[in-house]
Protein backbone atom coordinates (compact mmCIF):
# COMPACT_ATOMS: atom_id res chain seq x y z
CA UNK A 1 0.00 0.00 0.00
CA UNK A 2 1.66 3.14 -0.62
CA UNK A 3 1.53 6.18 1.54
CA UNK A 4 0.26 9.63 0.59
CA UNK A 5 2.99 12.40 0.69
CA UNK A 6 2.97 14.57 3.37
CA UNK A 7 1.56 18.25 2.73
CA UNK A 8 4.37 20.66 3.16
CA UNK A 9 2.97 24.51 3.56
CA UNK A 10 5.47 25.85 0.97
CA UNK A 11 8.26 24.77 -1.65
CA UNK A 12 11.47 24.00 -0.01
CA UNK A 13 13.60 27.04 -0.09
CA UNK A 14 16.09 24.53 -2.88
CA UNK A 15 13.02 24.06 -5.10
CA UNK A 16 14.45 25.57 -8.65
CA UNK A 17 12.41 25.86 -11.64
CA UNK A 18 13.66 24.66 -15.40
CA UNK A 19 14.99 28.33 -15.97
CA UNK A 20 17.48 27.63 -12.62
CA UNK A 21 15.18 30.50 -10.46
CA UNK A 22 12.83 29.74 -7.45
CA UNK A 23 10.04 27.67 -7.98
CA UNK A 24 6.50 29.80 -8.24
CA UNK A 25 3.80 28.16 -7.27
CA UNK A 26 1.64 27.04 -10.40
CA UNK A 27 -2.56 27.29 -8.41
CA UNK A 28 -3.61 26.92 -5.04
CA UNK A 29 -7.57 28.14 -6.70
CA UNK A 30 -8.07 24.67 -7.97
CA UNK A 31 -5.11 23.62 -5.16
CA UNK A 32 -2.38 21.57 -7.40
CA UNK A 33 0.67 19.74 -7.25
CA UNK A 34 1.79 16.68 -5.63
CA UNK A 35 1.60 17.96 -1.91
CA UNK A 36 -1.46 19.68 -2.78
CA UNK A 37 0.24 23.00 -1.59
CA UNK A 38 0.21 24.75 -5.18
CA UNK A 39 3.35 23.79 -6.26
CA UNK A 40 4.68 21.62 -8.93
CA UNK A 41 6.61 19.84 -6.61
CA UNK A 42 8.25 16.39 -6.50
CA UNK A 43 9.49 13.56 -4.92
CA UNK A 44 10.74 9.60 -5.57
CA UNK A 45 7.37 8.76 -4.59
CA UNK A 46 5.72 10.65 -7.25
CA UNK A 47 5.39 8.22 -10.27
CA UNK A 48 3.68 10.06 -12.51
CA UNK A 49 6.04 13.35 -11.71
CA UNK A 50 3.86 16.25 -11.68
CA UNK A 51 6.44 18.55 -12.02
CA UNK A 52 4.74 21.08 -15.25
CA UNK A 53 2.94 23.80 -14.68
CA UNK A 54 0.46 24.28 -17.43
CA UNK A 55 -2.69 26.11 -18.82
CA UNK A 56 -5.70 23.75 -19.09
CA UNK A 57 -7.89 24.32 -22.77
CA UNK A 58 -10.63 22.95 -23.61
CA UNK A 59 -8.57 21.28 -26.31
CA UNK A 60 -6.35 19.86 -23.79
CA UNK A 61 -9.11 18.49 -21.85
CA UNK A 62 -10.64 16.65 -24.51
CA UNK A 63 -7.37 15.59 -25.46
CA UNK A 64 -6.93 14.22 -21.89
CA UNK A 65 -9.63 12.42 -21.99
CA UNK A 66 -9.55 10.88 -24.75
CA UNK A 67 -6.23 9.29 -23.78
CA UNK A 68 -7.76 7.81 -20.32
CA UNK A 69 -7.36 10.79 -18.29
CA UNK A 70 -10.36 12.69 -17.74
CA UNK A 71 -9.28 15.67 -15.43
CA UNK A 72 -12.76 17.72 -16.50
CA UNK A 73 -14.76 15.64 -14.37
CA UNK A 74 -14.92 16.06 -10.56
CA UNK A 75 -13.96 13.32 -8.12
CA UNK A 76 -15.39 14.33 -4.80
CA UNK A 77 -14.34 11.37 -3.41
CA UNK A 78 -10.46 13.40 -3.72
CA UNK A 79 -11.91 16.08 -3.38
CA UNK A 80 -11.32 16.73 -7.06
CA UNK A 81 -13.08 19.62 -8.77
CA UNK A 82 -12.72 18.88 -11.99
CA UNK A 83 -10.39 21.37 -14.20
CA UNK A 84 -12.12 23.80 -16.75
CA UNK A 85 -10.42 25.90 -19.30
CA UNK A 86 -7.70 28.54 -18.30
CA UNK A 87 -7.21 26.73 -14.93
CA UNK A 88 -3.59 26.25 -13.57
CA UNK A 89 -2.55 22.59 -13.21
CA UNK A 90 0.71 20.48 -12.17
CA UNK A 91 0.40 17.89 -15.37
CA UNK A 92 2.67 14.98 -15.38
CA UNK A 93 5.79 15.78 -17.64
CA UNK A 94 5.49 12.54 -19.25
CA UNK A 95 1.73 13.49 -20.13
CA UNK A 96 2.71 16.75 -21.07
CA UNK A 97 5.37 15.04 -23.68
CA UNK A 98 2.93 12.80 -24.98
CA UNK A 99 0.37 15.76 -25.75
CA UNK A 100 3.38 17.54 -27.06
CA UNK A 101 4.37 15.43 -29.58
CA UNK A 102 0.91 14.53 -30.54
CA UNK A 103 0.37 18.50 -31.42
CA UNK A 104 -1.96 19.01 -28.18
CA UNK A 105 0.40 20.24 -25.71
CA UNK A 106 -1.11 23.11 -23.66
CA UNK A 107 1.13 26.34 -22.32
CA UNK A 108 3.22 26.45 -19.51
CA UNK A 109 4.28 28.58 -16.77
CA UNK A 110 8.07 28.28 -17.22
CA UNK A 111 8.36 29.41 -13.64
CA UNK A 112 6.57 27.46 -11.91
CA UNK A 113 7.79 24.30 -13.77
CA UNK A 114 10.20 22.15 -11.40
CA UNK A 115 13.72 21.86 -12.33
CA UNK A 116 13.11 17.92 -12.63
CA UNK A 117 10.76 18.35 -15.72
CA UNK A 118 14.10 18.59 -17.70
CA UNK A 119 15.20 15.09 -17.20
CA UNK A 120 11.93 14.25 -19.30
CA UNK A 121 11.30 17.59 -21.26
CA UNK A 122 14.08 19.70 -23.46
CA UNK A 123 13.46 22.97 -22.40
CA UNK A 124 13.24 24.26 -25.79
CA UNK A 125 9.92 22.50 -25.73
CA UNK A 126 8.77 24.07 -22.98
CA UNK A 127 10.05 27.55 -23.89
CA UNK A 128 7.69 26.76 -27.54
CA UNK A 129 4.61 26.55 -24.97
CA UNK A 130 5.33 28.93 -22.45
CA UNK A 131 2.55 31.30 -22.05
CA UNK A 132 2.45 34.99 -22.73
CA UNK A 133 2.87 37.25 -19.45
CA UNK A 134 4.14 33.68 -17.72
CA UNK A 135 0.06 32.58 -17.65
CA UNK A 136 -0.75 35.67 -15.54
CA UNK A 137 -3.97 37.40 -17.14
CA UNK A 138 -2.98 40.83 -15.54
CA UNK A 139 0.34 40.59 -17.08
CA UNK A 140 1.48 43.35 -19.31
Amino acid sequence: MSQAPTPNPAPSPSALNVLGQPLEVCSCEPLTGWYRDGSCRTDGQDQGMHTVCCIVSETFLSYSRAQGNDLSSPVLAFGFPGLKPGDHWCLCARRWLQAYEDGMAPPVRLEACEQSTLTVIPLAALQGHAAPGNGDPDAA
